[in-house]
C-alpha cells in the first residue's frame, strides 16, 4: 500500500486538531462593517474598507501589461477593481451580472479611483456580515487563507480539544500567582483569538498583550520553565566523576593543575579567581557540572578552561576542547600546547581538514587513552570518534553550535551510568532574559573584569568617502612598529551590494603601503595556507592582516592594536564586538575605525552610534536580542524548532519569574499534571530544552 503524500497543511505541521488550535492569527482584518461605494471612495483611501456592488463590466486589457479590470456599482457610485495577476477562475466569477463584497485600500488609478488586488468574496445583496473580526493565518506557498480558516474551524469543533486544552491547572494556584483573574481559560482565550467578536481591542490582539494572549504566553513558558527545572534536576540524579582539588605534598611532583598554575606569565583577575573557584567546586561534585562561561572577548576564559582540563587529567580523564571554526580551535590547540606540553601532556588536534592517516592516527590515540587532551572542531562528534575515559568537554562559542549538535556531545560521553562534567564558553554575553528562559538548567559564570594592562578601545565611526584619511592614518600606526587589521565583508564582488572585496582591498592596500608586507585571510582559503598567513602575522613577518570574518574568533596578536571594519553597516552587533575584541590585547591605545558607506538604514545608524559609545557586552547583547530575536543567538534554528511561538522575549519579560514560580510549585506539589503540561505545549521537542 503506497503512502500519500503529505497535503499542504500537513507539510506545516498542522496535521491535528490541537495543531490547528494552536496556529493563531498573525493579524485581522475587520469584515464586519459595510459601506457604500460612495462612503468607500471618500474613507478608503487611508486604510482598508469594505463594500460591495454588481459586476457591469469585465475585461482583459494588454496595455501596459495584461490585467484584468471589473467595474462594480451600486446605487450610490461605481468602483474599479484591477487585478494584476489573475486566474481564469477569477475571470469566470466576477462576469458581468455577478454580486462581489471587495476589501482593499482606494487609491487614484489611471482611470480613476480604483481597489488593486482586493480580497473578493461572492455574495448575495443580501449576504449577513461576519460577526468576529477575520483572522489572517501565517501561511505558505500555495495554501489560501480559506483552506487554513475552514480547517482551523473544524478543528476547534473537534471533541478531542476538550482534553488537549482542558483547564487542568490548579485554580489556587493560579489564583496567588497571576496579577490578575481576568485571563480567560485556555481554550476560551484560544477560541478568542481564532474569533475575535468585532468590538475586541484590536491594538491589543496585534501587540499580543491582550488577556487572551497573556493567558497563551504563560501556558507555553510554564511548560519551558517545568521542562528546565526538570532537567537541571534529572542531571543531578545522573553519576560524574568527582574531581576533587588534589592535595601536594612536598615529596611528590606537582600536580598537572598545579604545574600550570606555576607556568603561567600572569597571576588570575579577581573575576578569574572567583570564576575558576565556582568551577572547581562543581568539579568536585558526584553529578556532571553543566556550566555556562561568560566572558567578553579577552577576559581570559581559555585559561580556566585548560585549568579545568588540567583538574581532570590529574585525576586519569581525558579533556576535551571543542570550537565551531578551524582558526579557534587551532588557536586554543597552539595555546594549550605552549602551556600543557612542558608538564608532558599529549595533546591530541582533530578537524575535517586533516588528511585521512592523520585523521586516523588521531582517533587512535583518543580512543586508546594516550591522549589526554583532545581539541579540535565538529569532527569530535563525528562517529569514529570514541573517548576512552573522557571526564570533561568544553564547547567553545556554544551558541555557535546548533541545539542537535550540544546535545549529541553530551549523549556521546557517557552512558547511562557515567556523564562527564560540561563547560560551556561565549563571549557573547547572555541577556538577563535568555537567560532566565533558555540557559535557565545551566550553571551561569561571569568574568566581569579585564586583565590587568588591557586599555579600552576606542571606536570611531567614518564615512567611507574618507577611505584615503584612513589608509594616511594607518600609514602612520605601522610607521609605529605597531600592525592592524582591514576587515571586509565579501571576498567576491557581488552586483547586488557592490561592497568593496577583501581582494580588492588587498591589492589596494598593498599599493598604498608598499613599505610595509601586507597579509590576506579568507574563508576560502586551505587549512594549511590560512594556518601560515596567520603563523606570519603573528611573527610580525606581516604588518596588514586584510581579512573576512574568519577572524572574528580566535586569533590573539597583542601587537594589532588597530582595526578598520570596512562596510561596517553590514555586520551585526555580535560581529563587530566579536571582531572589535581582536585589538586591545597589548599595552598600546586601541582603535578600531568603522567605515561605512551611505544611506545608511535606520537600524544601521543606531547599531552603529551603539557599537560606538559602548563596549559593554551586556548592552550590545540586549541590543542584538531586540534584533534577531532568540533563535539566531541561542543557535536554536539550526534545529529548525523555535522553542518559543507566542512569547516576545522582551515584552513579556515580566511573565518569566510569574513562569518560574509556577513551575516550582507545580513540580513540588502537582508533580501528576507536569507530564499533561509538558505534552501539551512541547511535544517532543522537550530535548532540545536540554542543551
Amino acid at each position: 500500500m503506497t503512502k500519500r503524500p503529505p497535503t499542504a497543511l500537513e507539510k506545516m505541521g498542522l496535521n491535528s486538531p490541537m495543531a490547528l488550535a494552536l496556529h493563531l492569527p498573525s493579524r485581522y482584518e475587520d469584515e464586519t462593517e459595510l459601506f457604500t461605494i460612495e462612503e468607500a471612495l471618500g474613507l478608503g483611501r487611508f486604510h482598508s474598507i469594505q463594500t460591495q456592488g454588481v459586476v457591469i463590466r469585465s475585461q482583459v486589457m494588454f496595455r501596459p501589461r495584461r490585467q484584468l479590470l471589473v467595474t462594480i456599482e451600486d446605487d450610490t457610485a461605481s468602483l474599479q477593481l484591477r487585478f494584476l495577476n489573475f486566474y481564469p477562475s477569477q475571470q469566470k466569477q466576477m462576469a458581468v451580472g455577478s454580486h462581489v463584497r471587495v476589501r482593499g485600500e482606494v487609491r487614484e488609478g489611471y482611470l480613476g479611483a480604483e481597489m488593486v488586488h482586493p480580497t473578493v468574496r461572492m455574495v448575495t445583496p443580501d449576504s449577513p456580515l461576519p460577526t468576529s473580526l477575520t483572522p489572517v493565518y501565517p501561511a505558505s506557498a500555495g495554501i489560501s487563507q480559506t483552506i487554513i480558516r475552514k480547517a482551523v474551524l473544524q478543528a476547534l469543533r473537534d471533541a478531542s480539544l476538550k482534553d488537549s486544552l482542558g483547564e487542568f491547572l490548579p485554580p489556587k494556584l493560579l489564583a496567588e500567582i497571576l496579577p490578575t483573574n481576568d485571563w480567560p481559560p485556555l481554550q476560551e482565550a484560544i477560541t478568542y483569538l481564532h474569533q475575535p467578536p468585532a468590538d475586541a481591542n484590536t491594538q491589543s490582539l496585534l501587540e499580543r498583550t491582550h488577556p487572551a494572549w497573556r493567558r497563551v504566553q504563560f501556558e507555553e513558558l510554564l511548560a519551558q520553565q517545568i521542562s528546565l527545572k526538570r532537567a537541571h534536576a534529572i542531571r543531578r540524579e545522573r553519576h560524574a566523576p568527582s574531581f576533587e582539588k588534589i592535595k601536594q605534598k612536598s615529596n611528590v611532583a606537582p600536580s598537572i593543575e598545579e604545574g600550570l598554575f606555576k607556568a603561567l606569565p600572569f597571576e588570575l583577575t579577581g573575576a578569574q579567581a572567583r570564576v575558576w573557584s565556582e568551577i572547581g567546586l562543581d568539579l568536585s561534585n558526584t553529578f556532571p557540572m553543566n556550566r555556562l562561561l561568560q566572558g567578553d572577548v579577552g577576559s581570559g576564559k581559555t585559561v580556566i578552561a585548560a585549568l579545568a582540563a588540567a583538574r581532570a587529567m590529574d585525576h586519569g580523564y581525558q579533556a576535551a576542547i571543542m570550537a565551531p571554526t578551524e582558526i579557534l580551535a587551532e588557536q586554543h590547540y597552539l595555546k594549550m600546547k605552549e602551556w600543557f606540553e612542558p608538564l608532558g601532556i599529549k595533546i591530541a588536534w582533530l578537524s575535517g581538514s586533516l588528511k585521512a592517516k592523520e585523521k586516523r592516527l588521531a582517533q587512535e590515540m583518543i580512543e586508546g587513552g594516550d591522549a589526554q587532551l583532545i581539541i579540535g572542531t565538529h569532527a569530535l562528534i563525528q562517529d569514529k570518534v570514541s573517548f576512552a575515559k573522557l571526564g570533561l568537554a568544553v564547547i567553545d562559542e556554544q551558541h555557535r553550535f546548533g541545539v542537535r549538535q550540544r546535545l549529541e556531545i553530551q549523549q556521546r560521553v557517557g552512558s547511562e551510568l557515567f556523564y562527564c562534567h560540561q563547560l560551556m564558553m561565549s563571549a557573547t554575553p547572555i541577556p538577563r532574559t535568555l537567560a532566565m528562559t533558555y540557559y535557565a538548567d545551566l550553571d551561569v559564570s561571569v568574568i566581569d573584569e579585564l586583565p590587568l594592562g588591557r586599555k579600552p578601545i576606542s571606536t570611531k565611526v567614518v564615512k567611507a568617502t574618507r577611505r584615503d584619511e584612513v589608509i594616511s592614518g594607518l600609514q602612520d600606526w605601522l610607521d609605529k612598529g605597531l600592525q592592524a587589521y582591514w576587515v571586509c565583508p565579501l571576498i567576491e564582488e557581488s552586483e547586488v551590494l557592490q561592497l568593496q572585496t577583501a581582494v580588492d582591498s588587498f591589492e589596494q592596500l598593498t599599493l598604498a603601503l608598499p613599505h610595509f608586507k601586507v597579509g590576506l585571510v579568507h574563508g576560502r582559503l586551505k587549512g594549511e595556507e590560512k594556518a601560515a598567513v596567520m603563523a606570519a602575522f603573528k611573527a610580525n613577518e606581516i604588518q596588514l592582516l586584510v581579512a573576512t570574518t574568519v577572524i572574528e574568533v580566535g586569533v590573539d596578536v597583542p601587537n594589532a592594536a588597530l582595526m578598520v571594519i570596512e562596510h561596517a553597516e553590514r555586520f551585526g552587533y555580535a560581529q563587530i564586538h566579536q571582531l572589535r575584541g581582536r585589538v586591545g590585547r597589548g599595552s598600546a591605545d586601541s582603535v578600531c575605525i568603522l567605515m561605512y558607506a551611505e544611506p545608511l538604514s535606520l537600524a544601521a545608524k543606531e547599531r552603529l552610534q551603539t557599537l560606538r559609545e559602548t563596549s559593554d557586552g551586556f548592552v550590545i547583547a540586549e541590543r542584538d536580542l531586540s534584533l534577531r530575536g532568540p533563535g539566531e543567538l541561542l543557535g536554536a534554528k539550526q534545529s529548525g524548532d523555535a522553542m518559543l511561538r507566542f512569547v516576545d522575549l522582551q515584552r513579556d519579560a515580566w511573565l518569566i519569574e510569574l513562569a518560574q514560580v509556577a513551575a516550582e510549585r507545580l513540580l513540588t506539589e502537582h508533580g501528576d499534571l507536569v507530564e499533561r503540561h509538558l505534552e501539551r505545549w512541547l511535544g517532543s521537542r522537550t530535548e532540545f530544552l536540554k542543551a
